[in-house]
């Protein structure tokens, strides 16, 4: 008999994906996906089973098909439907500790495979240059997906301990982007104009969503020789780029408002759509955050075939043409730059 895998979030494009690409895995005998909703694409021959992770009723799932491998990824920070955030945080929190109740009573679960994001170590003035996974964040995030996360991942310290037996991999993902990415960030940079915070230029990193099947894939399988894949590991394309070399890139201007009013800017673009432009977003794109991959390549036996760089350039490809030709763009923050420099001598 070959593996059970279930996979939560199959109504998402990056869990339909995920679920259509294990299925081809050899030594999986059955993919079983789960979602409260059902998926507007299609599955390949995977079992759909619509049950809401915050019921109980996900215990009898994995009984009845007697799972042994887990891939929760309905932790997100975007709505799909009705619900806004309120519905997103009960899936993301309640929802993963229902899930984890449900493992910790199936003997069958071998493996628990999580979805989680480098927004746990939140975004700070006096953070470090690059964070670890061992890194301790400055502060806390207070509100919105990245606080879920952190919650998500306390619940499943706790299993780990509670059910030793389990292989349990947490993968701390970089912003996701890529053709279809759907995150809040990708949301904001896809903005006709993007508002900066006045005097910041953070640092990003992002991972592309093919790199995220990878390593999923990797993570939900037996270790390679020579690799660990349980313990929480940084996901990231190598490399970095600001937020106004995204902007360049994009053609997209931006608008730089003063750190006191960002708040209510947070509120408007809310209105207009773009989900999650909570205080940590915020935070994020005031500060920036970049996370050290090494244990990613030397325990984990992953490396990116995007780097930064590449998975910002294949989203920028799918997005509606900017404002202004990028050309143009960098020509002027170039000539911006220079004569700033030259108004404030010895501050290049």
């Amino acid at each position: 008999m070959g593996k059970v895998v279930l996979v939560t979030g199959a109504a998402r494009q990056l869990g339909g994906r995920f679920v259509r690409r294990v299925q081809r895995e050899s030594g999986v005998d059955r993919v079983i996906a789960v979602d409260a909703v059902t998926p507007g694409h299609g599955l390949g021959e995977a079992e759909f089973v619509r049950a809401d992770i915050r019921r109980p009723a996900i215990a009898r799932v994995l009984a009845e098909h007697a799972v042994d491998t887990v891939v929760h990824l309905d932790v997100t920070g975007t709505p799909l439907g009705a619900g806004g955030r309120a519905a997103v945080k009960e899936t993301n929190v309640i929802g993963t500790m229902q899930l984890l109740g449900a493992c910790q009573k199936s003997p069958a679960v071998k493996r628990l495979v999580v979805k989680s994001s480098t927004s746990v170590y939140g975004s700070a003035p006096r953070d470090p240059a690059v964070f670890l996974e061992t890194t301790p964040p400055k502060s806390l995030p207070s509100g919105g997906f990245a606080k879920d996360a952190v919650e998500v991942e306390g619940y499943v310290r706790g299993f780990a301990r509670r059910r030793p037996d389990v292989a349990v991999c947490v993968l701390r993902f970089a912003n996701i982007l890529g053709p279809s990415a759907d995150s809040p960030l990708a949301e904001y940079l896809s903005l006709p104009v993007l508002p900066t915070v006045f005097g910041y230029d953070p640092r990003l990193q992002f991972v592309h969503e093919d790199d995220v099947l990878d390593v999923l894939l990797i993570a939900s399988e037996a270790p390679r020789r020579g690799t660990l894949n349980s313990g929480t590991f940084n996901v990231a394309g190598d490399g970095v780029l600001t937020l106004s070399q995204c902007s360049r890139r994009l053609g997209r201007p931006t608008v730089p408002v003063p750190l006191p009013a960002v708040t209510w800017v947070g509120s408007a673009l809310r209105t207009v759509g773009v989900s999650d432009f909570s205080p940590e977003q915020i935070r994020l794109l005031t500060h920036g955050r970049v996370v050290s991959t090494d244990q990613m390549r030397d325990t984990l036996g992953f490396v990116p075939s995007y780097t930064t760089a590449e998975a910002f350039a294949d989203f920028a490809r799918t997005r509606d043409a900017g404002l202004l030709p990028p050309e143009a763009v960098g020509r002027t923050v170039d000539r911006l730059s220079t004569l700033v420099s030259k108004e404030r001598p010895g501050h290049g």
